[in-house]
């Protein structure tokens, strides 16, 4: 079984970390280099630092942040928000990122993803998409289906395209791995979207990084695990329960202090997950 990754998420706006609920009502949640020290101390996998306000100025403040966080972490920093351009990727890359996350810019033109490959490999470029549940469609069969859309623009925006198909495109074109981002999901504290996160899963070739209502151990574990057919434990967490996502983004559990990484992967791990210590 793969190793699956611990990914502690720092949304960060005028250098403050913060954090809502479905993209909304945010609060601050403390500075991005303590709670950085504190998560490289405990084990974090890697870091993730978003830049939610996505303008100039908060991108040049992400990257201050992202230059006094690579100065002391030893783990892999993963940097998005206002990532606009293969310039905009290198002033990241020589602040300390070691991949980025685009997503409305790569909407708006999905050649970007290309460029960027390009200039840095795939491994570098993570492709965020941030879906909704939008309704349902007819299948082939006579059935329907749930159908979720790519959202842009901080999850503000509805571009109305297919966030399966858009996944699949943009592997093509380059991005080596998927941030996905349920906005139904998002701070809720109620789970994983697991039904997105298996059909996503399904749809590419490359790791998937769960993100969005991470309210439980119980949750993180079962996003993880891979289901009874793939290998995991009978019974592991109850029939059905499994998402096999390659990653667990995380955020207002451990900003508030509800648990730790060490307690995180203990956990996963007594429930089959096989992780990185």
């Amino acid at each position: 079984m793969l190793t699956k990754r611990i990914i502690p998420c720092l949304d960060v706006d005028d250098g403050r970390v913060v954090k809502g609920i479905k993209f909304k009502g945010i609060q601050d949640a403390g500075d991005p280099v303590e709670l950085a020290r504190r998560y490289n101390e405990q084990g974090a996998d890697e870091l993730t630092f978003l830049d939610i306000g996505a303008s100039y100025k908060s991108r040049a403040t992400l990257l201050d942040v992202v230059r006094r966080v690579a100065a002391e972490v030893f783990i892999p920093l993963c940097v998005g928000g206002g990532i606009r351009t293969v310039e905009d990727m290198r002033e990241a890359m020589n602040a300390g990122a070691d991949k980025v996350s685009v997503c409305t810019a790569a909407l708006k033109n999905p050649s970007l993803l290309k460029n960027m490959a390009g200039a840095y490999g795939s491994q570098c470029v993570v492709l965020s998409i941030d879906a909704k549940r939008v309704g349902t469609a007819r299948t082939e069969g006579g059935g329907e289906k749930p159908v979720w859309h790519a959202f842009s623009h901080g999850g503000r925006e509805d571009t109305g395209v297919d966030a399966v198909e858009w996944a699949r495109q943009a592997v093509e074109l380059g991005a080596g791995e998927i941030l996905l981002n349920s906005i139904d999901a998002d701070g809720t504290g109620a789970g994983y979207d697991l039904e997105l996160t298996r059909i996503i899963l399904d749809a590419v070739p490359v790791p998937v990084i769960a993100s969005g209502g991470a309210g439980t151990l119980d949750q993180i574990a079962e996003v993880l695990l891979p289901g009874v057919s793939d290998g995991a434990p009978d019974g592991a967490l109850g029939a059905g329960a499994w998402g096999n996502a390659d990653a667990a983004l995380v955020a207002s559990l451990l900003h508030f202090g509800k648990t730790t990484i060490p307690e995180i992967k203990r956990y996963a791990e007594s429930k089959g997950v096989c992780v990185r210590w």
